[in-house]
């Protein structure tokens, strides 16, 4: 357990079997499991995670966000912006063994119960979450800090669909709190030069995307749409870019085929009758 959880016993005037009875009680609240939440299996080297019985809940598009991402070096530092649950860290880390990971989330709810999830499998010391503003990540965390950024944004504008009347409900699925612009700003001020951005969003949205990420001198390299089933169109859309430095729009697809993304087939989540195709059993076993 990290060393932020065990400073009572390094109190002084604190008698050592007083300052372990702290700690052991201390470790007990922060393990303690809330009436409202339960403990999901991740699926994976025996990671788990706790999430409300109602209300948020990480859902598959967060799965396939953390797989798309790929591989980790011992040396990366990875940032998931609106970290919610923390799923997307955890999963990293439970596939890649390495790397240093960070959750940012602005509810305090959920930050605390994601870094309780951390702290069940002893990960606390290469994943941490922070509760905080993604517009402000840059400013907190310093440009050019990151190899690795991820986000899982809210996909529908302020003004559509049905508003939550809680807050912290309607910023994890509208931009009430942070536009898709915030979200695209902050990753590449946070990312370093040749760093990879990768993100999930629908797939109505792919222009907006695709013209965005090259006024914040990120170069869309892969596109993966995502759909229902087959003979369905795609509604995700799971994009990598990288810190180029270039910035300016970029027509799609161009004369040079080497500037546009690689557009791949998609993929689809279910099969005709409604369970996980091979390609997701895939993912989940990978």
């Amino acid at each position: 357990m990290g060393s932020g959880y065990l400073m009572a016993a390094d109190e002084p005037g604190i008698p050592a079997e007083d300052a372990v009875i702290r700690v052991q009680k201390e470790c007990a609240r922060i393990m303690e499991i809330r009436e409202d939440e339960e403990i999901n299996d991740l699926l994976r080297r025996g990671y788990r995670i706790l999430q409300k019985k109602s209300g948020f809940r990480f859902g598959i598009d967060a799965v396939l966000l953390a797989w798309f991402a790929g591989e980790v070096k011992d040396s990366d530092r990875m940032i998931d912006l609106g970290s919610g649950t923390g799923v997307v860290p955890l999963l990293m880390d439970a596939r890649n063994g390495r790397g240093q990971y960070i959750g940012l989330e602005i509810d305090p709810v959920m930050t605390e119960m994601a870094s309780r999830s951390a702290l069940m499998h002893g990960g606390e010391d290469r994943v941490r979450f922070v509760q905080g503003d993604l517009r402000e990540a840059s400013e907190r965390f310093g440009a050019g800090s990151f190899d690795i950024v991820t986000s899982n944004p809210p996909y529908w504008k302020a003004g559509t669909g049905k508003l939550n009347p809680d807050l912290m409900k309607a910023a994890a699925r509208h931009e009430v709190l942070c536009t898709l612009e915030d979200v695209v700003r902050e990753a590449s001020a946070l990312l370093k030069e040749g760093g990879r951005f990768y993100m999930v969003h629908r797939a109505e949205r792919r222009t907006e995307i695709l013209d965005l990420l090259p006024s914040f001198a990120l170069t869309p390299r892969r596109l993966l749409p995502i759909c229902p089933s087959p003979g369905k169109e795609a509604n995700l859309l799971l994009v990598a870019a990288e810190k180029t430095g270039l910035t300016g729009h970029i027509a799609y697809p161009g004369v040079n085929r080497a500037e546009a993304p690689g557009e791949d087939a998609p993929l689809c989540v279910y099969d005709g009758q409604g369970n996980y195709t091979e390609d997701v059993l895939h993912i989940y076993r990978e």
